[in-house]
């Protein structure tokens, strides 16, 4: 977690030089090289006490808007905060600590969710929950079949 400096200075050219210095073109390069890991784990990567989660998110947005990948994106950050809760796939609902825990992970996605596809990310969420996937699903991308068929790539 960072304790405010992230937003210190020019927090976007200092995003893009941590890019570079690994080596990558782009943050949506650098991000699809790691599947799966939440936003707060891409931006303690770039930077532990200087880059925050909404940082990396509005930058992985303004990339997929520019190449027109917006529902893409959001695919991938259901992905990346599905395995942050559950790094095992989809739980057993059996009990409703673990509903509600992943409640907050669809809350968490839609608090990631451009305004242009609020209303679809909110009935993907709620088909996810009144039609669970298998105990273990673990999708590792933003192509995985089941979340193109709620969410397919047609950009709102």
């Amino acid at each position: 977690m960072t304790d405010g400096r992230s937003w210190e200075g020019n927090w976007k050219v200092r995003l893009y030089e941590r890019v570079r210095e690994r080596g990558f073109p782009s943050l949506s390069v650098f991000a699809d090289s790691r599947p799966a890991i939440p936003l707060i784990g891409l931006a303690e990567e770039l930077g532990k006490d200087d880059v925050a989660a909404v940082q990396v998110f509005s930058v992985l947005l303004a990339e997929a808007e520019q190449r027109r990948k917006v529902t893409r994106l959001v695919r991938d950050v259901f992905v990346r905060e599905l395995a942050g809760d559950f790094p095992d796939g989809w739980p057993d609902m059996k009990d409703e600590a673990t509903r509600f825990r992943m409640i907050k992970v669809l809350a968490r996605w839609g608090a990631f969710t451009p305004s242009t596809h609020e209303e679809r990310v909110g009935l993907a969420g709620d088909s996810l929950l009144a039609t669970p996937p298998p105990p273990g699903w673990r999708p590792l991308g933003p192509d995985d079949e089941m979340l193109r068929t709620l969410l397919p790539d047609e950009e709102a």
